[in-house]
């Protein structure tokens, strides 16, 4: 099933170092505290960033990870960050920042007008994945200053640079593994080459998250290592999580996971339970909401379900694979929803949107983001139910908030899936679940998608429309939830036309035409938006197959109890899919 995606964007070296300039200067001014400590981070991602597009940029155009100036001057710009952000940490966000001299120096010589591909860091932006867990688990290590640290980009080439700067190593090497997602290699150059090999008694710590679900990259790096001569003793693994690689690892990655050391510090051990109380998530919230009267409550992995169904039997479907970091915090003036929105670039832009949101009444007040958690008001609120609610009265409320959205939000950096991506989703999946006979119904259906490229106008959507998502809180009326992660989301959609949206909601809601109509003309008249009738038909069979991927392909990752929901509503969508291919509901 298509279903992830692999999100990425263009930018220019000199955008960017012109833009990791003006946010370093304004932190110069911020007082200290977490506010100024997340500022920094962020800026460590960014240069994260920076350093990635540059390394990529020659691997592609050499064909090799080689050494060059601009990979060294990255690489110590990099470090220099993470000492900062090492510092601001270890004092508990306290005390003065001095910005070196050489860190301004390093941006002008790394400002040139050249155009890099930036991969997004899924860890930072959806799982909660923190540098400074990678510095804690550095620190306690055992490793020193001869330690030789090499990033797997992309996300690894700032996490290196935290493991590195933990344990005084000098710049972290970064490199890039290719080939088959379960079969990861590198390929380095001849002056890289010697000088990863140099020291012969070097140990080697090499970072990234994950592993997943074959541990391939990590995997790729202690091959090629192996393969120079470097003692299987010698080498350590940085990952994010405590777990194996899965079912796609070979098992001599197995066996070399399970008997090299792995330095792994989780969200949980840096920011909850017997953390430094300067580091701690509800020390952060409490800053924001007042003190909160009892331990944090986790509603993660589906457990929001408790706090808002009494019956276990009416639980919604939960695909866990997307589920972010979710906590409720408990105050005297009621309780607030704690959830992971993303570190630097990606929790500030949700953090902008929700507060828009919430100012117009679609979605609950906003007090704040506290390091890559956004805190918001958990509402006194029951989740939609058939029958308790006039449909005109929805609609109406619906169309206002997709106009919205159509006229007040802009797409991302990353944007979104083509239309020609989404058909080739559509057809992967159909096929897959529903056979080459459907496929080729499907196919003809979709013929005419190409006449419609011209029209799309992507906005940063919902793309979470379904019933559950809805609350209903007496005198606010209706109630969005998760409004601001899934255009954002580690899935393929990302920012879509509002005809997806709308197309979304007529599946969900079962519309009547006169429904469908009616809700169409409602984003019209708040964002003068008319979406074609056609390119509506074509979104929805989309939306119907990515639907049918998603909650087919979430299966083998869940608990038993869950497999029947997973299984209702992917037959819900087959059904419905089906329907379309044959000419209903046209």
């Amino acid at each position: 099933m298509l279903v992830y995606g692999d999100p990425k964007w263009r930018e220019s070296a000199d955008a960017l170092c012109d833009a990791i300039t003006e946010r370093l200067r304004a932190i110069e001014h911020q007082p200290p505290g977490l506010d100024r400590h997340s500022a920094l981070v962020g800026v460590l991602l960014s240069a994260g960033e920076l350093a990635q597009g540059l390394s990529d940029s020659e691997f592609e155009s050499l064909g090799a990870d080689e050494t060059s100036a601009r990979r060294e001057n990255s690489g110590v710009l990099l470090l220099g960050l993470a000492r900062l952000v090492a510092k601001s940490w270890s004092q508990g966000f306290s005390g003065p920042l001095a910005l070196p001299s050489r860190v301004w120096a390093l941006l002008q010589e790394l400002r040139a007008p050249l155009p890099l591909s930036i991969k997004g860091a899924e860890g930072y932006a959806f799982y909660a994945l923190y540098p400074e867990a990678y510095m804690e688990a550095a620190r306690h290590s055992g490793l020193g200053a001869k330690t030789v640290v090499v990033g797997i980009r992309s996300i690894g080439t700032s996490l290196s640079a935290a493991v590195a700067t933990a344990i005084g190593a000098r710049s972290p090497v970064t490199l890039r593994p290719v080939g088959h997602p379960f079969r990861r290699t590198i390929e380095v150059g001849a002056r890289l080459s010697r000088q990863l090999l140099k020291d012969t008694t070097a140990d080697f710590a090499i970072a990234d998250e994950g592993p997943g679900l074959s541990g391939s990259s990590f995997g790729g790096v202690a091959d090629w290592l192996l393969e120079h001569g470097v003692g299987d003793d010698r080498i350590h693994f940085f990952p994010g999580h405590r777990g194996d690689p899965g079912s796609q690892a070979s098992q001599a990655h197995r066996e070399r996971w399970a008997s090299r050391p792995r330095h792994v510090v989780e969200m949980d051990d840096l920011m909850l339970g017997a953390a430094p109380s300067a580091h701690r998530l509800a020390t952060w919230v409490s800053g924001l909401v007042g003190p909160i009267t009892e331990p944090l409550q986790d509603i993660s992995g589906g457990a929001w379900r408790r706090a808002l169904y009494g019956d276990h039997q009416a639980w919604p479907p939960a695909d866990l694979r997307f589920e972010r970091r979710k906590f409720l915090a408990h105050t005297a003036d009621g309780a607030w929803l704690v959830k992971f929105a993303g570190l630097g670039d990606a929790g500030e832009r949700k953090l902008a949107n929700a507060r828009l949101l919430a100012e117009n009444g679609f979605t609950p007040p906003v007090a704040g983001l506290c390091h890559g958690f956004l805190v918001q008001k958990w509402l006194p609120a029951r989740p939609m139910a058939p029958g308790e609610f006039r449909r005109a009265d929805f609609i109406e409320h619906l169309g206002r908030y997709l106009g919205f959205r159509a006229r007040r939000l802009s797409p991302s950096a990353t944007g979104g899936a083509s239309l020609g991506e989404l058909s080739e989703m559509a057809l992967v999946n159909t096929e897959e679940a529903l056979g080459a006979a459907a496929a080729s119904r499907l196919k003809e259906r979709l013929a005419d998608a190409p006449d419609y490229v011209r029209v799309v106008r992507p906005v940063d959507t919902d793309n979470r429309l379904h019933s559950w998502e809805w609350l209903v809180a007496g005198e606010l009326g209706f109630i969005k939830t998760d409004a601001l992660d899934h255009s954002a989301a580690h899935d393929l959609i990302g920012c879509q036309d509002i005809a997806w949206d709308i197309a979304a909601a007529a599946v969900e809601f079962e519309l009547s035409k006169q429904e469908a109509a009616d809700l169409s003309a409602a984003v019209l008249q708040e964002s003068s938006r008319a979406v074609p009738a056609e390119l509506q038909a074509i979104l929805e069979i989309c939306y119907l197959a990515f639907q049918l991927g998603l909650w087919s392909s979430a299966k083998p990752a869940a608990a038993a109890d869950e497999v029947p929901r997973l299984e209702a509503a992917a037959s819900r969508y087959a059904t419905r899919l089906l329907r379309r291919l044959d000419g209903e509901g046209s």
